[in-house]
């Protein structure tokens, strides 16, 4: 098992990046608020049986998009393809995710150090797929005080964590303006 996350560069193809135009169509793109009431600068939206969701009543995972109280769309052959190539080359071999989480960051969006445990399995990675402008991907450990590590991601960089790593703190810095008016993650999980 992998102590750490594994940068896999230039891994994903530009393919994906159409699929999610596609998907967002089906599940506009939203800003979700936390339980706490504040809204989030990063706007989701999901695909695959299972969309992680949150307002007041908490974070979580539901089958049906609750702005349209449809199913969420389908997660596209491309997307289970990448996720499982990418697991696998991490050393995550019969990695299938059920649920995709699509964050857009517009410059200035953010992603503060936190958890994915809203999940089952923690025996499952994460793979997180970086689209569009660059980032700066933070790194830490089991707690939030940790050190972080600072990871440059541009366009098509894809990185995989799990084992040991699989409940560390991670985040995104505030992104800056580039040639692209947006970044895109998708990030990829087992969660039922």
């Amino acid at each position: 098992m992998r102590l750490e996350a594994v940068l896999l560069p230039a891994f994903a193809p530009d393919e994906i990046l159409e699929a999610v135009e596609a998907i967002a169509a089906a599940a506009p793109f939203r800003h979700m608020i936390t339980p706490g009431g504040f809204r989030m600068s990063v706007a989701m939206t999901n695909c695959g049986p299972l969309g992680w969701v949150s307002d007041r009543k908490g974070y979580r995972y539901s089958p049906v998009d609750p702005e349209t109280g449809r199913p969420w769309p389908a997660m596209p052959e491309a997307f289970l393809r990448l996720a499982n190539e990418a697991a696998a080359a991490a050393n995550f071999p019969a990695f299938v995710p059920d649920a995709c989480l699509i964050n857009r960051y517009a410059s200035g969006a953010k992603m503060s150090l936190h958890q994915d445990k809203d999940e089952k399995d923690f025996s499952q990675p994460i793979v997180s797929v970086s689209l569009g402008l660059p980032a700066v991907f933070l790194f830490g450990g089991p707690s939030r005080k940790d050190p972080v590590k600072r990871i440059a991601l541009e366009h098509g960089d894809v990185v995989v964590w799990g084992g040991p790593a699989r409940l560390f703190y991670h985040g995104v810095m505030p992104l800056k303006e580039g040639a692209r008016p947006y970044r895109f993650n998708l990030t990829f999980r087992r969660a039922g």
